[in-house]
């Protein structure tokens, strides 16, 4: 197949994820996720754990008063005290996202990818939604919360996606317009979100991108 990327943004409960690693099996295709922190270590040389940790002062900052520090592709060199500074992290693994789009198709969810790779050419962007109660459904299938609590948790989690895609990027998460791609996950289910992405690909690329 032709060397495309397919990244994913979601909503918590939406089933974004579960789309992105369905998407992947289908195409047979690597799947990023969590797993791009730790790409991002063996390269950099720099602890996995300094990675999550950038990640957590996002999320433990209150919300509405996000600061913004649009990513830009600079990198700091392993000499500057500020090599494994939160921002400089971020840098370094959006290098390492950008060499996986150069070297092979993948599907990559979450980490604000599709801005990172906003002047390639091969990256279709998608962002999965649903409304509020088909959220908490699913949300309850893997959660050992209810009611108030779990809305509370799912909020959160959401809140943080935002956040830190304000940070990286000053857009707003959800605005549609990100996006080459919104989907509404109730109203198709996983299966055809995946199906709808695949025709997508298809009229973005060619009829053969998947050859």
């Amino acid at each position: 197949m032709k060397k495309i990327t397919i990244t994913i943004a979601r909503q918590y409960g939406s089933g974004g994820r579960t789309v992105g690693i369905r998407l992947a099996e289908q195409l047979g295709i690597h799947y990023y996720d969590k797993e791009l922190t730790k790409v991002a270590s063996e390269k950099s040389g720099i602890a996995e754990s300094l990675f999550l940790d950038a990640d957590e002062r996002i999320r433990k900052r209150a919300f509405g008063r996000t600061p913004v520090h649009v990513y830009k592709s600079e990198i700091i060199g392993p000499d500057s005290p500020e090599y494994t500074s939160p921002d400089n992290l971020f840098n370094l693994q959006a290098e390492c996202i950008k060499e996986i789009v150069r070297n092979e198709p993948s599907v990559i969810v979450g980490r604000a990818a599709d801005f990172v790779l906003k002047d390639f050419d091969n990256v279709l962007s998608v962002f999965v939604h649903a409304p509020h109660n088909f959220l908490m459904e699913q949300a309850a299938k893997v959660q050992p919360l209810k009611g108030k609590e779990l809305e509370k948790f799912c909020a959160q989690e959401d809140r943080y996606r935002a956040d830190y895609y304000k940070y990286h990027t000053g857009h707003e998460w959800t605005d549609a317009m990100n996006y080459d791609l919104c989907l509404d996950s109730s109203k198709l289910g996983f299966d055809k979100c995946v199906e709808a992405i695949k025709a997508q690909a298809k009229v973005r690329f060619g009829e053969d991108v998947f050859d």
